[in-house]
């Protein structure tokens, strides 16, 4: 049985839970692997496989904060298997389980144990000369902003083929409910229980008073564009991490993704006990 271990390198405390995690699975029957540069990250190079040797683990283990766990989504792609968070980091919303008894939660998550929830996704494409050029996946958010010139963005905000708003702004957030709490949130956006399907739009230092956020349906069709040529240099982020950036950008186009993501839960907390505790914590 193939485990995926996803550790932040940057993080000394991920770095030694990999290593003993590795170790432990491999004298216990199960095979532990790493992407090549994590393995080289924690000195583990013989459990070392690419990206597509990766395939369908039975469980993938992400050690550090929620930056790991979105690590860990991408480099599964659209394959549903179960991720357990372990939080080392700052921020653990998505974890599933804290630093304590590393070993007997990745037993519990083997075994079937805690619940698995099902968070949904974003699928955004980029539009340049009337063809789409960039397509990607989100379980956070997807941002359309400003580029490399600093300069501010026109943008005009549709929904299901209806014009909602027209907004000069440093750019345009669009999050899942799982998203709400990340860079939504620091933009003023709602905090959204998981529970809810629906997507938010969230502008970006609008200049205006007027601009909101706005909470969508889960089957809405969300398109920004960029109607002003002497505007549209912009770029756009993918759970934070820049897709290739691009001159003229039309439009994007985010709507619900075709796949899920499993997040393993084991610490048995409620949704607004997490956010209780990691708003306290600072």
């Amino acid at each position: 049985m193939r485990i995926l271990l996803v550790p932040n390198p940057l993080n000394a405390s991920a770095v030694t839970t990999a290593v003993d995690l590795t170790v432990w699975l491999a004298t216990t029957g199960f095979t532990p692997m790493l992407t090549s540069e994590d393995a080289a990250g924690c000195g583990l190079e013989s459990y070392a496989v690419s990206p597509r040797e990766i395939g369908e683990p039975a469980l993938v283990v992400a050690l550090g904060g929620d930056g790991t766990i979105l690590k860990a989504v991408h480099l599964l792609g659209p394959v549903e298997v179960p991720i357990l968070g372990v939080n080392l980091g700052r921020l653990g919303f998505m974890a599933g389980t804290g630093p304590e008894h590393v070993r007997e939660a990745v037993s519990a998550a083997l075994a079937g144990e805690g619940r698995v929830e099902r968070r949904s996704t974003l699928a955004a494409s980029v539009q340049m000369d009337g063809r789409v050029v960039g397509r990607y996946r989100a379980l956070n958010e997807i941002y359309v902003g400003r580029g490399a010139s600093l300069r501010v963005i026109d943008t005009e905000l549709m929904v299901n083929g209806i014009l909602v708003s027209r907004i000069r702004c440093d750019g345009i957030i669009t999050a899942t409910s799982t998203g709400s709490t990340a860079y939504a949130l620091s933009a003023g956006g709602p905090i959204i229980s998981p529970d809810v399907s629906c997507a938010v739009i969230v502008p970006v230092a609008p200049h205006t008073i007027a601009a909101r956020a706005i909470v969508v349906g889960a089957s809405d069709r969300v398109e920004i564009h960029l109607p002003n040529p002497q505007r549209r240099e912009a770029c756009v982020a993918v759970d934070g991490e820049l897709a290739p950036c691009r001159r003229d950008i039309q439009s994007v186009t985010v709507v619900r993704g075709e796949h899920d993501v499993l997040l393993m839960k084991l610490d048995g907390r409620d949704f607004y006990e997490v956010v209780r505790s990691e708003f306290l914590r600072g």
